[in-house]
């Protein structure tokens, strides 16, 4: 942890459900802190007082790194909605500079620069997608807004940085970060002074927030810590003000894997990413430790509701009433209704006993991601292909000799519908997807056959 400021004692537990409704009424720590949001605050009872003075201003930034957010990202525009929803404005930075550089807080090694032109795609990607969960440019009094920080560092020179942000730091404060000390002492890796300069980029965008927008509240990640501080920091040297900063935990699942990861792979709020059906499955299959947390953080569900679908899984886990309530609002929010239904329809096609039809390709593949998967020629399906040679082609069976046993004996189901004739041939009309169909050998293999248009 970062001393230069050290937080606040924890909050005192919040055993009540504070009220919070759409006018702004019910106090946003206690709001927060009742969902989960809060890990550390630099002061209390400041920034409660600070919060309860009117409609106050308050940014997180998200890095443009990759061409979406994902399912991690959620932590930090749920803690916006619900401030906003507290009455106060959020003001969403997406870090069009500061993600030029990168942040070493959290990282091994120097993240690799990116260009301008794959900068631009991802922030248009960013700005979608907080509008999710967030008010930006209405007109109501607490609308919040999007600000880009590129807008106000290109012009700055180096000369003018050193003068009005360089001579306020204290060199001594930003080596003792636990996230530049770490660096510091791997001989191998190091630390560039691009990424020991980022903190000073930081403190600028919320000291140039604080003047432009009178935005005293930085919220992030509990490894923002330091950031957040160096802000504070700059704007109290600055300006004299006093300044807030609050932190939320980083999310792990209750196995200990990072949050937002799946097989190695970001769950991604893009749907050209990670499709609905897939989104609704993480979701659906959240452990049994953590359905609770995650209906308070990442839905808007009243937390007497949330109580309800506690009490009903514990004496129920097997129904998993609160792991598909869950999945649906969860869903709901980052793909609307349609999304939600896309999913629910696709999930009672695949894992009940009809025949699958209908589905679409993306559907099929994240359902069977583990499942072997071989392309063939479209003409051949056109043309009529038998049963047995395609069994063979996907890896089945070993010979058509095979297949034929497999299929005589019950043993193979195209599209979850059982295949009883060894002399059949499939056409077109036997895809359940666009251009995919599925088939199942015994209780657990899957193999997809995927018809791509010859050379």
């Amino acid at each position: 942890m970062d001393t230069a400021i050290p937080p606040s004692p924890p909050l005192a537990e919040v055993t009540s459900h504070p009220p919070v409704d759409a006018l702004g009424h019910g106090d946003a720590l206690d709001v927060l802190a009742a969902r989960g949001f809060v890990n550390d605050v630099t002061d209390v009872e400041g920034l409660r007082a600070h919060l309860a003075g009117g409609a106050r201003s308050f940014y997180v930034g998200f890095d443009p790194t990759a061409v979406s957010l994902h399912a991690g990202s959620l932590v930090g525009m749920m803690a916006m909605a619900w401030l906003q929803r507290c009455g106060h404005r959020p003001i969403a930075l997406a870090g069009g500079a500061t993600g030029r550089i990168g942040d070493p807080t959290g990282r091994d090694a120097e993240r690799a620069l990116i260009d301008e032109a794959t900068v631009e795609a991802n922030l248009a990607g960013i700005r979608r997608q907080l509008g999710l969960v967030l008010d930006l440019g209405s007109d109501a009094p607490n609308a919040g807004t999007l600000v880009d920080n590129f807008d106000w560092t290109r012009e700055v020179t180096l000369l003018d940085f050193l003068r009005d942000v360089g001579v306020h730091a204290s060199v001594n404060q930003m080596i003792a970060r636990d996230s530049v000390k770490r660096r510091l002492e791997e001989r191998e890796q190091g630390l560039t002074y691009a990424e020991f300069s980022y903190q000073l980029l930081q403190a600028f965008d919320f000291a140039h927030l604080a003047e432009q927008h009178d935005c005293l509240l930085q919220g992030g990640g509990s490894d923002q810590w330091g950031n957040i501080v160096a802000g504070i920091d700059l704007i109290r040297r600055r300006r004299g003000q006093q300044a807030f900063g609050l932190t939320w935990p980083l999310l792990t699942t209750a196995d200990g894997s990072k949050f937002g990861k799946s097989a190695g792979n970001a769950i991604w709020l893009d749907p050209e990413l990670t499709s609905p059906y897939g989104y609704y499955q993480y979701w659906l299959n959240a452990a049994d430790a953590d359905v609770v947390r995650f209906l308070k953080l990442f839905t808007f569900l009243d937390l007497d509701e949330i109580d309800e679908l506690g009490r009903a899984h514990e004496q129920d886990p097997a129904a998993r009433t609160a792991h598909r309530v869950l999945a649906r609002e969860a869903t709901r929010i980052v793909h609307g209704d349609a999304g939600v239904d896309a999913a629910e329809r696709a999930t009672a096609v695949l894992f009940g006993d009809a025949p699958f039809a209908g589905l679409s390709d993306e559907v099929l593949a994240d359902a069977f991601e583990e499942a072997p998967s071989v392309e063939v020629p479209r003409h051949e399906l056109d043309d009529g292909l038998g049963v047995l040679t395609l069994l063979t082609r996907v890896g089945a069976s070993k010979s058509n000799g095979e297949a034929r046993r497999l299929v005589t004996q019950g043993a193979v189901r195209l599209n979850n519908a059982v295949v009883d004739d060894p002399a059949r041939e499939l056409g077109p009309a036997d895809l359940a997807g666009e251009s995919t169909l599925v088939l199942k050998v015994g209780k657990k293999r899957y193999f997809l056959a995927r018809f791509v248009a010859s050379g």
